[in-house]
């Protein structure tokens, strides 16, 4: 796998390189603006990039504006966060998903968790920081909606699965056997009116689709 990083604070993107490499990852180029994430791009053809949101020259949004002009080009893109913004999540999902990422800095630090997550967008999956799917699910919740009405286990599901977990991968984190999620995973579409799908990246996109509805 071929990385561009873009990342303004030096130190994090030396971090975030030796990381990567240490990984077994290919960091083909760090860079520190927008722009020049742009221009490394299409010298360098990554298989992946992963970009801050706020960079220069005004710290706003100008990683993000980058990461869908690059998503638009094919190439798959994890967007890094300080902070919890349900508003990017749904930006970077709003065409079909496929390649995205959004995560907070903070999930660095569990790195084996992170090199997979990394590695799974660029195989086209989506995967979402859990805060950001808590506070979606939080506000589905709030609205009184069928997202009320699943039990405590299956609200767990349900948000492993907006994270863009798979079958076996929800099955180890609940301690739970595959056939048990696909039972619960049943329960949920029927619950929410969703459609029926083994797709992992199609799922993720339904059940984020009806969150962003339900959280208004």
């Amino acid at each position: 796998m071929r990385v561009v990083i873009a990342e303004d604070e030096l130190l994090l993107r030396q971090g975030l390189t030796l990381v990567l490499e240490e990984g077994g990852v290919d960091v083909a180029a760090g860079v520190g603006d927008a722009a020049s994430l742009l221009d490394a791009v299409v010298d360098l053809a990554p298989d992946l990039v992963i970009t801050d949101i706020r960079m220069p020259p005004t710290f706003t949004d100008e990683g993000l504006r980058a990461a869908l002009r690059i998503r638009q080009g094919g190439v798959a893109v994890v967007v890094l966060s300080q902070y919890v913004q349900r508003r990017y999540a749904i930006e970077l999902l709003g065409g079909d998903g496929a390649g995205v990422g959004y995560l907070l800095k903070q999930r660095i630090a569990d790195i084996s968790t992170f090199l997979a997550d990394l590695r799974r967008v660029a195989d086209g999956g989506t995967v979402l920081d859990p805060e950001v799917v808590g506070l979606m699910l939080s506000r589905a919740e709030h609205t009184g909606g069928p997202v009320r009405r699943l039990t405590r286990r299956q609200r767990e599901v349900l948000a492993l699965m907006a994270e863009g977990r798979s079958n076996a991968g929800i099955a180890a984190e609940l301690v739970l056997t595959e056939k048990a999620v696909v039972q619960h995973t049943s329960h949920i579409y029927d619950a929410l009116g969703l459609p029926l799908t083994a797709d992992d990246h199609r799922r993720v996109l339904a059940v984020i689709r009806y969150l962003e509805g339900s959280a208004g």
